[in-house]
């Protein structure tokens, strides 16, 4: 997955929890918003381990 992909996903999940939610909706939303943080936690690892010279232009 693309790094720009995880944080507008990251954003949106935000902006839905703003909203007046029932429990089970914003349990819903708050484990996808901690599995994108997980994604692009990883997404950013990974380049920072990667040699510069083989890092995809984002």
């Amino acid at each position: 997955m693309d790094k720009s992909v995880a944080e507008l996903n990251i954003a949106h999940y935000r902006k839905l929890l703003m909203a007046d939610l029932g429990a089970s909706k914003r349990a819903t939303i708050e484990t996808l918003l901690e599995a994108e943080e997980a994604t692009l936690s990883r997404i950013e690892r990974e380049r920072r381990q990667k040699p510069s010279n083989l890092r995809e232009s984002s």
